[in-house]
């Protein structure tokens, strides 16, 4: 795994290195393609073909193998023990945004969580009525009104926009796991949490592989779909157009 995995210091260089390139290109000539949001798409399709080929070739047998020899109970609590750590990222962006209700409820999940719940293995704050949000840095910003930036589909990170690559960076940061001294732990909890997370998408990515011809724009398609469902928490304008400002709430949707 450490030789397949880029380590946790070489993450924010190549996330920076690939927008620089982007950038680059992006200025050197006019898209070639007719979707506005996706000027490099054919950047774009090569890294998602690549990752794809990582996908087939590493990640899902391992995530194969992981709920083979995983007992449901212990998958289960894996997953609830990320969750609690991400609650705490939520509760952040969700007093960013100005939402201290939310933020009120997610700082109540990770006490009973990491209390009752045993450091999060548990989820107990969810049948307490505690409920569940879903904010990163990159919805902070667009609540913010920052524009989203083209589409871009990043090596082992996958569909992104500009706005939402700078957000993870931002996470990745301050995300308090990363903090560990040791580094064998640090590349151990980002081992079983991609792993985690691949197969919880099991099902999800089985049906994008029989359900669509172009798996590329389907995935696209979604993603910025589910990102501006996500910014607007579930009441997105109507779409007019496509502008790489659209998804900034406030921001009128335009015609190109």
């Amino acid at each position: 795994m450490r030789a397949i995995l880029p380590s946790l210091s070489d993450v924010g260089p190549l996330l920076g290195t690939t927008l620089l390139v982007l950038a680059l290109t992006g200025c050197a000539g006019s898209p070639k393609v007719g979707d506005p949001r996706d000027p490099w798409e054919g950047f774009n399709r090569s890294v998602h073909a690549f990752n794809t080929d990582f996908d087939r070739g590493i990640g899902k047998p391992l995530a194969e193998t992981y709920q083979l020899i995983t007992p449901e109970p212990v998958d289960t609590a894996v997953t609830n023990f990320f969750n609690n750590i991400g609650d705490l990222m939520v509760l952040i962006n969700n007093l960013l945004q100005g939402k201290p209700a939310d933020a009120a409820s997610d700082g109540g999940r990770v006490l009973v969580n990491s209390t009752f719940g045993i450091l999060g293995f548990i989820d107990v704050a969810t049948s307490m009525g505690l409920e569940a949000h879903n904010e990163d840095f990159g919805q902070t910003f667009g609540v913010w009104g920052i524009e989203s930036g083209p589409y871009v589909v990043l090596p082992f990170l996958g569909p992104n926009t500009v706005r939402d690559a700078a957000g993870w960076y931002v996470g990745f940061e301050v995300d308090d796991y990363w903090e560990f001294d040791n580094a064998d732990t640090r590349r151990a909890l980002l081992a079983l949490e991609l792993v985690d997370m691949r197969a919880d998408l099991m099902r999800t990515t089985n049906i994008v592989e029989t359900a669509s011809l172009d798996q590329y724009a389907f995935i696209r398609d979604a993603y910025l779909q589910r990102r501006q469902y996500l910014i607007y928490d579930g009441d997105p304008p109507e779409e007019e157009g496509y502008d790489f400002g659209d998804e900034a709430p406030g921001a009128a949707p335009t015609v190109p």
